[in-house]
C-alpha cells in the first residue's frame, strides 16, 4: 500500500456496484454536481476526486467507477485497474449498496475483495427511503463490516451520520490535516473535441495514469479532477469530457448530453482553459466554438497543438504557416499563445505548465491608475478616438475596475461607446504594454457626467 503523506488530507473512496448511488452520495457530500448522476449502469469511469468538509474536517473524496459485476463496456477492465489504485490510497473505505436490491452476490464479491484492506470500511446502505428497502439493511450484516448506516443520498438523509462515522476513523495524527490552511490554486480546464488527447496531457503532466486513455471517442464522461504541485504552484487540473456538436450530443444520449454541460460547467469555473487540437487535424468550426465558451466566461486561454512529434521533420516555414492557419481559424483567439506539444513523448510539455503560469498571473493583473493614465495619454496622442459628430471625443481618464479578466472603464467626454475597430486597438495596446498575454480583456466606454 502506498505510504501516506502526514501532512496530506485524508483520503475517503467510495466503492460499490455499478447504479448503487456512489455518484449520488459523492455529489451531496462534496456540494457539487461535478460527478454524472444518470440511471445508466456503469456510467462513472474514471475516479473522480474532490476536496469536501465536515464539521471542520477536511478530506478528498473520491468517487470511483463501477468496478464490479457484469458489464458490457469495452473498458471495463481498465475502470476496475484504475478503482484497485484509488482503494490503495484510501484512509477509510465506503462500502456502498443498495438498500432495495438487498444482498446480492456482486456485494459479496466486493466484500471478499476488501477484506483484506488495511483501512476502516464503513458500510452505507443506500436508498433506504424507498419502501422496498425496508427492513433490508439487516442482510448486510452478514458482510462482517461495521458500523453500517442508512442513507437516502438524493436527499440527504442519513448522511450526516455516516460522515461522523468518517471522520471518527481517520488515522490519528491526520484528523487535523483539514485545519492547515489551503494553498492557493490555480484552476486549469483541459478542453477539446473528443479524442485530440486530453486524457493523455493529463496523464502526462500527473506522471500517472489519472484518466482512462483509449482510442474510443468519449471514453471520458465525468470531468476528472486532479491536484499538480510544480515549482510551488498548485494547479488543479480539470480533463472535461470531449464536446462534440450539438446534433452529435443529441443522438449520443442522456450521458454525453450532461458530460458536454459539465466540461461547459468547468470552462466556467476555470482560470485557464486549455485547448487541445489534433495536429493532424488541425483547429475546426468545433474547436472554435469551444474557445469561444472560455473567451465568453473570461478565463484565459492557450491553444495546445497535440501530436506535433507526427509533424516533425517539415521544418519551421511549416509551423508558422500552420500557427496562422489556426489563428485564422480561431479568429478573435489572436491573443491566445499557440504551443505545440506531444503527449505521448512529454515533448514541451514543460512550457505548456510555464504558459499557464503566466496566462494566470496575467488574468490577474492589477495595473496601478497613475501607470494606466500615462499609458492613456501616450496612446491617445499618437491615435485619438474617431469623432463621428460635432464634438471632439477625448479619453479624459481610465481606472481598472477589476480582474479576472482585467476590465477597464474608460470615461470620455461625450462617448458612451468606441468603435469596435479602435476598441480592438486599446486591447492590443493593453495586451503590449502590461503582459497580458492569453487572457480576454474587456472595455467599457462611459461619458463622464458633470
Amino acid at each position: 500500500m502506498p505510504p501516506k503523506r502526514s501532512g496530506s488530507l485524508p483520503t475517503v473512496v467510495l466503492v460499490g456496484r455499478p447504479n448503487v448511488g456512489k455518484s449520488t452520495l459523492f455529489n451531496r457530500v462534496t456540494g457539487t454536481r461535478r460527478a454524472i448522476v444518470t440511471p445508466v449502469a456503469g456510467t462513472t469511469r474514471d475516479t473522480n476526486a474532490q476536496p469536501a468538509d465536515w464539521q471542520g474536517h477536511a478530506f478528498t473524496l473520491v468517487d470511483t467507477g463501477g468496478m464490479f459485476g457484469a458489464s458490457d463496456d469495452p473498458i471495463h477492465t481498465m475502470v476496475v485497474e484504475h478503482g484497485r489504485k484509488a482503494i490503495a490510497t484510501a484512509d477509510v473505505i465506503v462500502f456502498v449498496v443498495d438498500g432495495r436490491d438487498g444482498l446480492v452476490p456482486g456485494d459479496e464479491s466486493i466484500a471478499g475483495a476488501l477484506r483484506g484492506a488495511e483501512v476502516p470500511v464503513i458500510m452505507a446502505v443506500n436508498k433506504t427511503d424507498d419502501r422496498r428497502a425496508r427492513g433490508r439493511s439487516v442482510e448486510f450484516y452478514r458482510l462482517g463490516f461495521e458500523p453500517i448506516v442508512e442513507i437516502a443520498a438524493e436527499h440527504g438523509e442519513g448522511v450526516g451520520d455516516l460522515l461522523d462515522e468518517i471522520i471518527g476513523r481517520f488515522p490519528q495524527g491526520r484528523r487535523d490535516a483539514g485545519a492547515l490552511v489551503p494553498e492557493p490554486e490555480t484552476r486549469v480546464a483541459i478542453v477539446g473535441r473528443p479524442n485530440v488527447g486530453k486524457s493523455s496531457l493529463l496523464n502526462r503532466l500527473l506522471r500517472e495514469e489519472r484518466s482512462i486513455v483509449s482510442d474510443m471517442p468519449g471514453t471520458t464522461r465525468d470531468t476528472v479532477d486532479a491536484l499538480l504541485k510544480w515549482h510551488k504552484r498548485n494547479f488543479r487540473i480539470l480533463d472535461t469530457a470531449g464536446i462534440r456538436r450539438p446534433g452529435r450530443v443529441a443522438r449520443a444520449g442522456q450521458v454525453e448530453s450532461v458530460s458536454v454541460l459539465i466540461a461547459r460547467r468547468a470552462i466556467e469555473q476555470a482560470d485557464v482553459a486549455v485547448l487541445v487540437i489534433d495536429a493532424m487535424e488541425g483547429a475546426t468550426d468545433q474547436d472554435a466554438t469551444i474557445a469561444g465558451e472560455a473567451d465568453r466566461t473570461g478565463c484565459g486561454v492557450i491553444v495546445a497543438v497535440n501530436k506535433w512529434d507526427l509533424m516533425k521533420g517539415r521544418g519551421q516555414d511549416f509551423a508558422k504557416e500552420f500557427d496562422d492557419k489556426q489563428r485564422q481559424q480561431l479568429k478573435f483567439l489572436d491573443y491566445a499563445p499557440v504551443l505545440h506539444i506531444s503527449a505521448l513523448t512529454g515533448e514541451r510539455t514543460p512550457k505548456l505548465l510555464e504558459a499557464i503560469d503566466r496566462v494566470a498571473a496575467a488574468r490577474n493583473k492589477r495595473i496601478p491608475t497613475g501607470e494606466l493614465n500615462r499609458f492613456v495619454q501616450a496612446v491617445t496622442a499618437v491615435h485619438p478616438p474617431a469623432s463621428p459628430g460635432r464634438r471632439e471625443v477625448r479619453i479624459l481618464y481610465a481606472a481598472q475596475t477589476g480582474v479576472a479578466p482585467p476590465t477597464f472603464v474608460f470615461f470620455t467626454n461625450v462617448a458612451t461607446s468606441f468603435h469596435f475597430s479602435y476598441e480592438r486597438f486599446l486591447v492590443n495596446r493593453l495586451r503590449e504594454s502590461f503582459g497580458l498575454e492569453g487572457t480576454p480583456i474587456r472595455v467599457q466606454v462611459r461619458r463622464r457626467t458633470r
